[in-house]
Order: structure tokens, then sequence, then C-alpha cells
């Protein structure tokens, strides 16, 4: 039985993540300890090695985060809740990503813009199935704030299928982590292999 232990204290995101992803590639451990300090890399890499198969548990020591996983086989995951890169690489449909990096649209009065964004938001629907998945970065990652109206049309299409992925490292820059209402914390290698993995791409 394989063990590792990584200490990814002080590293700015993505690299806990590539980290993890490099032991796991290099030595497919049955069991892996990381230990990150702020609660963007915990989101990251917890959401990161249940895709690899692994069973995560997480405890607090101060300030750290201990996140700790274990797997029994090779880490071929076929009951994990989020498709690997390799699943969604092999289908065949259209995958259009959206991308976006303000809660606005343009740079005139921000009344508008934020209503320019809310309806560009509530239009994505007749994009129909082939809308895949949403990327919140920058400012972009307010719309995901409970108290922001967007956050209840991205919640409407997260619940019909599309995949929303909110940028850690920005919810802490804005002190907005334990205001995210809807979406899954992410980092910025799944941002690199969604550009990667799409068929489209949309950004405002």
């Amino acid at each position: 039985m394989t063990e590792i232990s990584l200490d990814c204290k002080d590293l700015p995101c993505p690299q806990p993540v590539l980290k993890c992803k490099d032991a796991i590639e290099r030595n497919s451990p049955n069991r892996l300890e990381i230990t990150v300090d702020n609660d963007a890399a915990k989101e990251n890499v917890s959401r990161f090695m249940t895709v690899q198969g692994f069973t995560v548990k997480t405890r607090q020591e101060g300030r750290n985060h201990i996140i700790t996983g274990t797997r029994e086989d090779d880490g071929d995951c076929a009951e994990c809740t989020v498709m690997n890169d390799t699943k969604i690489a092999a289908t065949d449909k259209e995958k259009i990503l959206v991308f976006i990096a303000s809660d606005t649209i343009g740079s005139g009065d921000g009344t508008l813009g934020g209503n320019l964004m809310f309806n560009f938001l509530l239009t994505l629907k007749e994009l129909d199935s082939d809308l895949w998945r949403i990327i919140l970065v920058n400012g972009g990652v307010k719309l995901a704030i409970s108290d922001n109206k967007c956050m209840a049309e991205l919640a409407r299409l997260e619940e019909s299928g599309v995949s929303i992925l909110v940028c850690g490292t920005c919810l802490e820059f804005f002190g907005l982590t334990d205001k995210r209402g809807v979406g899954a914390v992410t980092n910025m290698l799944d941002v690199v292999t969604s550009f990667q993995l799409a068929t489209k791409t949309i950004q405002v």
C-alpha cells in the first residue's frame, strides 16, 4: 500500500492541485495526505481527489486543513459524481464554455452593465444542452454570491446540468469565500483544461 504526504502550505492556486496530480500520476498511491492553509485549496484538492477515485476526509488543525484520500484500486472510479477529463473529451456532443470575468457587461454605466449581465445569463438557456460549463473569475465570482440577483439564474442553469465553476483565489481576494451560493470552487488547472475540452468558447 503506497502512502504519500504533501505539504502544500503557502502555495498559491493551482500549485496544491498540481502537486496532488503529479503525486497520483507518478506513484498511484492508495493513501494521500495533503496539508493546505486556505479554504480554496481545501475545496480544489478535495474535489480533484474525489474525481480521481479517492474517498476524501478533511480535518482542521489550527489554520491548516489536512485532506486525506484513500482508495483500494488504481483509481478507476466508476461511481465518481464528476466526469473526468478523458470521459468528457470522449463525448461527441457540443460543449460550449462561457468564461465570465466581470459581474457587468461593458464599461459604461455599472447599473446598466449589471442588468445586461442578468439578461445574458437569462438567455443562456437558449443554448439548451450545448451549454456545458460556466467559469467565473475575477469580478465574475460576485455573480455567484447569495445576495446577487444573478445567482438564482446560475442556480437554475446548474440544476439543468450546466457545470458552474467559481475561482477560489478570486473568492478569497474579495472576501467572499463564505458567501458563495452556487457552483464549485475551482482553480487554474480546471480553467485551462476546460478551454482545452470545450468545442466553443464565449468570453464575457
